[in-house]
């Protein structure tokens, strides 16, 4: 059986580590691809993936470049490339920058691998998701944006962290853009299958909400120079996951969303089928009155975003 082939865009801490996840966890061949002045340096962190897999019993060919022409026919392809923010930003100040990038790695993405499905990480994110969607052409269900996995991850973990219990055990659902109006659903949450109202006050449970939506910004703070990078890759590598081995995973993800939630056209974290075909079917919930509002702020900020973003590319 032929392995799944995965190029990930970015060598970076987010794309390496990318590489990392993918590569122990057998989800195919991995390309690693940067800017042609990033040198042999790719080519350095996929070698010592590749010399790393003796000892973690993995099977992958791990390949360093900085030529698309390596990614060609790719399965899955990961964009991580951009400028990550530094403390005091938020991920719409990277909006000029990276809108640039992005759009010309989707650029030859569409040339070298035309089949591809894509997943971006790049910030701000659900307006880098679009200018994927607009520069390759491709269907959108072959496009999406990983934010929501991340983000339940973090809201997973705070709560775990806070009842001192497994986190397998947690149950989560985010929803909204990829940002300060994210949208966590308590009444979504549970641990064990228990609601986690009946387990955490009301008060204490809005801390943990308003801590995942700071989640990015409270890494970047720590750790001073860069941004995080080790939870937005496993994040990354599950929805790889999903893709390849056609998981059928419920999850949230930025995706494309027209009469669904009455979005109208733009990218937004909702839950989906992520599978095989990618962007299999985006599930319709049930809010409340407080979360419907609060998801049409996060709708409207993903808005202005791109028509800002419409302005300076």
């Amino acid at each position: 059986m032929q392995r799944a082939k995965i190029s990930i865009i970015g060598a970076g801490n987010v794309g390496a580590t990318t590489a990392h996840w993918c590569a122990a966890n057998e989800l195919g061949d991995v390309v690693l691809l940067d800017i042609p002045q990033a040198g042999d340096m790719p080519a350095g962190k996929a070698l010592d993936l590749m010399e790393a897999s003796p000892i973690m019993k993995y099977d992958a060919k791990i390949t360093g470049t900085t030529d698309y022409a390596d990614t060609a026919n790719s399965d899955v392809v990961v964009i991580t490339a951009g400028i990550p923010r530094k403390p005091g930003m938020s991920r719409d100040d990277l909006l000029a920058t990276n809108a640039k990038i992005v759009g010309s790695v989707a650029a030859e993405i569409a040339k070298s691998s035309p089949n591809a499905y894509v997943i971006v990480v790049s910030n701000p994110l659900d307006a880098m998701v679009q200018r994927v969607l607009q520069v390759t052409g491709f269907p959108a269900h072959r496009v999406m944006g990983q934010a929501g996995v991340l983000d339940t991850a973090r809201f997973k973990a705070f709560i775990a962290m806070e009842l001192n219990v497994s986190v397998e055990d947690v149950q989560a659902m985010l929803l909204g853009g990829h940002g300060d109006t994210m949208v966590p659903l308590a009444s979504c949450a549970s641990v064990g299958g228990i609601p986690v109202a009946q387990l955490i006050p009301q008060a204490r449970l809005d801390e943990i909400i308003q801590r995942t939506r700071d989640g990015g910004a409270e890494i970047v703070k720590l750790l001073q120079k860069g941004s995080a990078f080790y939870a937005p890759s496993a994040a990354a590598a599950q929805m790889v996951e999903a893709i390849v081995k056609d998981k059928k995973r419920v999850v949230p993800v930025a995706a494309y969303c027209d009469r669904e939630y009455g979005v109208g056209g733009y990218y937004v974290g909702v839950p989906v089928v992520l599978g095989a075909g990618g962007v299999e079917k985006i599930l319709e919930l049930a809010m409340t009155d407080d979360e419907k509002a609060a998801f049409q702020k996060s709708v409207d900020a993903v808005k202005k975003l791109v028509a800002t973003m419409a302005t300076l590319v």
